[in-house]
């Protein structure tokens, strides 16, 4: 099974997230298929979610399941917005 859900990199305390797409069997840091975009928590900048909304659609779109936390970044950014 595929899935889009959040890879951590960044410090100590300074955490930053990876949004993959990944085999399911996967670490959580470990390879991923597709890197969607990125994730700052402690939104420090401006743009602190980044997603390529066209490869989020592409991938759910033959299949992936997204995590929770994924789903919910993914909502925001725009990918499950209802198209007139």
């Amino acid at each position: 099974m595929v899935k889009i859900r959040l890879s951590r990199y960044g410090n100590t305390h300074n955490p930053h997230y990876r949004l993959v797409v990944v085999d399911a069997r996967q670490k959580r840091d470990g390879g991923y298929l597709e890197n969607l975009g990125h994730y700052d928590p402690r939104k420090k900048v401006e743009n602190f979610l980044v997603v390529d909304v066209d490869r989020a659609k592409y991938w759910l779109g033959v299949g992936a399941q997204p995590s929770d936390t994924a789903r919910r970044l993914l909502k925001q950014a725009g990918v499950y917005r209802k198209e007139a």
